[in-house]
């Protein structure tokens, strides 16, 4: 993939991402009005006694009341999740803080790629797993983190944990840390509004208020709310999917070696399951879907990883060896190429 159309892959990345991040505030909107009708239904609301037309008017006019201190809510959450989210993260996945002393050739391969772009290395992170796997994260300048797993670091040689790093920093550059971060903290305002509604249901015994239209209005205010929850997860996988394909092909243009992306993916392919809530997911090198669940599939957060080698060696001109073979390390032959003897034993941090 040439500068030019890389650049022109990041710009439509970008524009689309804050397209679909406007999106979030409407989809708020909208559950919060599903919400109303089901409240109207269940007479904890006032109703207009008249039609059911008449009281979803009336429902969408007690928005101006009830808008402002969503919005309030919303904004104490995102604040706590904006300056915490490192803190959560870590706590979901496990992960831990290295220094240069702790793994000293896995951070000198970072920070030599960061040199060559001018820009701060991130803090360096590891998960204890035999899982391959890896992810960046962070928020703005000074607070950006990439994290490995001990199971990487293992299974791969040098020039592979090189091409993984340069990724996970393409996503960094590009900003799609940030946005995906952002992204998740919407999706888990809503995620959360749209559990309380439908675990609500199951407790609910009814107002002091009747309605002749409450069957209708708790129907339609299920719907809503059900499509507002279901955007929500599809604006989340859209931000997330095309970006690898780029991301990909910045480490190619970080490294000038296909080969070494190509082969990485190829020992992460089927062994990248990490223990963590689906919005992590979603930032991690690899998230695939269990095979021949098409529902998975369908609602993947990354594209296959055949498609991207694919695209690899189409564009990038990389050679596919095929699938890896574990036996190999059985055979003698080293695929270690950061030497590790702390796995399995605690680090101390920093």
């Amino acid at each position: 993939m040439g500068a030019v159309g890389l650049k022109t892959h990041i710009w439509a990345n970008n524009t689309r991402s804050i397209v679909l991040l406007a999106g979030f505030p409407v989809l708020l909107v909208l559950i919060l009005y599903g919400l109303q009708l089901i409240l109207m239904g269940f007479g904890f609301l006032p109703n207009s006694g008249e039609s059911l037309g008449a009281d979803m008017g009336m429902a969408a006019s007690m928005l101006a009341g009830t808008i402002p201190l969503a919005l309030v809510v919303a904004g104490v959450w995102f604040a706590i999740a904006w300056f915490g989210n490192q803190a959560m993260i870590d706590a979901m996945t496990g992960a831990r803080k290295v220094t240069r002393q702790d793994q000293p050739e896995l951070y000198n391969l970072l920070e030599n790629l960061c040199i060559s772009r001018g820009i701060k290395t991130p803090t360096l992170r590891i998960i204890e797993t035999d899982t391959m796997n890896a992810y960046a994260s962070g928020l703005s300048e000074g607070h950006y983190s990439v994290t490995v797993t001990s199971g990487l670091m293992q299974a791969l040689d040098r020039d592979e944990i090189e091409a993984v790093l340069a990724h996970e920093l393409t996503h960094i550059l590009n900003k799609d840390v940030r946005t995906m971060v952002i992204a998740s903290i919407f999706a888990g305002i809503i995620s959360v509004i749209a559990q309380l509604i439908f675990r609500g249901l199951f407790y609910v015994r009814g107002g002091g208020r009747k309605n002749k239209n409450a069957g209708a209005l708790i129907a339609v205010g299920l719907i809503i709310a059900a499509i507002g929850f279901a955007l929500s997860i599809v604006i989340r996988l859209m931000l997330s999917r095309t970006r690898e394909f780029v991301a990909d092909a910045g480490s190619v243009e970080l490294t000038k070696n296909p080969d070494a992306m190509i082969s990485a993916l190829r020992k992460i392919s089927g062994r990248s399951y990490v223990r963590a809530p689906d919005d992590v997911q979603g930032m991690f090198l690899d998230n695939e879907p269990e095979k021949g669940n098409l529902v998975d599939e369908m609602f993947a957060t990354h594209p296959p990883i055949e498609k991207r080698i694919a695209a690899l060696v189409e564009y990038a001109g990389g050679r596919d060896q095929g699938p890896w073979d574990p036996d190999a390390l059985e055979a003698g032959v080293s695929v270690t190429a950061v030497p590790t003897t702390t796995y399995g034993t605690a680090v101390p941090t920093s």
